[in-house]
């Protein structure tokens, strides 16, 4: 399975709005995404799971 790495850009109420490198955006349930989640994070989607990674 492929992983994918999001820029969250902006998070909006239950929402965080991201988009990939290549200008794909995404809006993910904040219920899925990690509690510390902040706007400008870099996060993994892999294997299922949404994790926050060093950029």
């Amino acid at each position: 399975m492929d992983s994918i790495i999001y820029k969250v850009i902006k998070i909006n109420g239950d929402y965080a709005i991201m988009i990939t490198d290549t200008g794909i955006e995404n809006t993910v349930a904040m219920a899925l995404l990690p509690m510390e989640l902040q706007e400008g994070d870099t996060v993994l989607w892999e294997n299922f799971e949404y994790s926050i990674i060093d950029s």
